[in-house]
């Protein structure tokens, strides 16, 4: 007898190489997302703060995939992903100061789960002509994180079933995204020595840049917990909005004016 829709998806779940207890990965995420968002609104970009923030797109990536597996309707979630991405988009802006122009994280990981559902399917050689599809869209409209963030997911997606699998593209990735940024040489005033050390120095100058710190995400998607949280389903899908809501009336306690945060509606 054929297995059970539920039996299918246990089946698949169990053949996840990382974490699946994603409402506790969520809460995790959110926390260093909201560091490096409070890192670039109200404390002028620091440094520490942005590097803590690294880890939470890799986390929040990760959680997509689990949930293209868990759910039994990608259209329908790339849907609520995408109308989350319109309503973010002008609190975005307010928040981060962001113009029209350059798309939220959220628009991103619609694209993504489109890309990931034409390769399920395989419709019409779907697999082949979607993804050159997204990359080139990409290339005409400014998303945050761009062709690179998507690589990024569809490559996590294709690791998804081995733990070696996800820790090697893990590293690989973050040595790779990280190339484009300049070198971490002090944390907090503390110089970082080790560095030039021989051999070891060597080695590790690859993953000591702000990009690259996305490594630190491989713990928590790595290793599995049982957490018990359980969060309602409009809950995950609006901690993105909401942290940014969180954000605008922490700048506009810190001094800053409503109608000069709303100005930036006005940027194109």
């Amino acid at each position: 007898m054929p297995m059970k829709d539920s039996s299918v998806a246990q089946a698949q779940r169990l053949r996840l190489g990382g974490n699946t207890d994603t409402d506790w990965l969520k809460l995790i995420a959110l926390i260093f997302m909201m560091i490096d968002h409070l890192g670039v609104a109200l404390y002028g970009n620091i440094p520490e703060m942005r590097m803590l923030g690294r880890i939470a797109m890799p986390v929040y990536a990760w959680c997509l995939i689990v949930g293209c597996v868990y759910t039994r309707d990608m259209k329908r979630y790339a849907l609520r992903l995408f109308v989350m991405a319109l309503v973010s988009q002008p609190i975005n802006m307010i928040a981060l100061g962001n113009p029209w122009g350059k798309l939220n994280i959220l628009f991103l990981f619609t694209i993504a789960v489109l890309v990931i559902y034409a390769v399920q399917q395989r419709k019409y050689f779907s697999h082949l002509w979607a993804p050159v599809a997204a990359f080139l869209l990409l290339g005409f409209i400014n998303v945050d994180y761009g062709w690179k963030g998507l690589a990024f997911l569809l490559l996590l997606y294709m690791a998804r079933n081995s733990r070696a699998g996800l820790a090697a593209l893990m590293l690989a990735y973050a040595a790779f995204w990280g190339a484009s940024y300049s070198p971490i040489n002090s944390i907090a005033g503390v110089s970082l020595t080790f560095l030039s050390w021989p051999g070891i120095g060597v080695v590790l100058q690859p993953f000591f840049r702000t990009q690259a710190l996305m490594v630190l995400a491989l713990p928590f998607i790595l290793v599995h917990t049982h957490s018990g949280i359980k969060l309602p389903k409009w809950v995950g899908y609006g901690f993105y909005p909401l942290h940014l809501l969180v954000i605008i009336v922490l700048r506009v306690l810190h001094g800053d004016s409503l109608a000069s945060l709303l100005a930036v509606l006005g940027q194109v």
